[in-house]
């Protein structure tokens, strides 16, 4: 499991190439481009996880459909106006990609999925159970990266961490542990209609609260 702890946002998947990749943008000179993984779950269900990726780390490498890749970076959040409203869209953002050995491939697939986050609770959590009496409870984190920006990302935790996290406000440091799941669901539009959309968000398989560190007397910003 990952331990950095030096770092606030650490993502690293391994997943084979399921989609090819579109133009995403270009900064000061550097090509941008987005493309989906297939991410095996232990439950042998997948989740389709989206990246982003700089050309640079493009040159010579195999990104054809089905080829396994190992990706290490950063989940990060962005606001987009889409259909008349502001999204929080987040996507993996990669700082190394590569093609594995068939040796190591099989070591890497035993921990597919892995992020650690430490951040802010930057939204009341949502304590609920569902039909089945399963306790959950959403939170959203803020995680600071460089040149005074943060990430929104949404989180749910399970059972006892469920329970603990409701208990937590606004302000709260927090470290967690756990996997990016992909989540499909239908949006009612305004003319009655449905729409698949798909959320993304960090399912929590550990947690820590970290005490006297916590910002319950600034401002949070507020997502979108």
């Amino acid at each position: 499991m990952i331990d950095k702890t030096v770092e606030t946002n650490i993502v690293r998947l391994v997943g084979k190439v399921a989609s090819d990749k579109s133009f995403s943008h270009e900064m000061y000179g550097e090509g941008f481009y987005n493309l989906d993984i297939e991410v095996p779950r232990l439950s042998d269900s997948v989740d389709i996880l989206p990246i982003t990726v700089s050309e640079r780390l493009m040159v010579d490498i195999d990104l054809s459909i089905g080829q396994y890749v190992i990706i290490e970076g950063q989940l990060r959040s962005y606001n987009r106006y889409i259909d008349n409203s502001n999204r929080l869209v987040l996507t993996i953002f990669t700082k190394e990609i590569y093609i594995p050995e068939e040796e190591e491939l099989e070591e890497a697939l035993r921990k597919p999925n892995e992020i650690y986050l430490d951040g802010y609770i930057c939204k009341k959590p949502i304590y609920r159970t569902t039909p089945f009496g399963r306790e959950i409870t959403d939170v959203l984190i803020a995680v600071n990266r460089s040149y005074n920006k943060s990430d929104y990302i949404p989180s749910i935790a399970w059972g006892r961490n469920a329970r603990f996290c409701e208990k937590m406000l606004v302000g709260d440091h927090i470290k967690l542990w756990g996997r990016i799941q992909s989540r499909e669901y239908q949006k009612k539009l305004p003319n009655g209609e449905l729409e698949r959309r798909i959320a993304f968000e960090v399912s929590v398989s550990k947690l820590e609260y970290v005490e006297n560190d916590n910002n319950r007397l600034e401002l949070c910003e507020e997502e979108a």
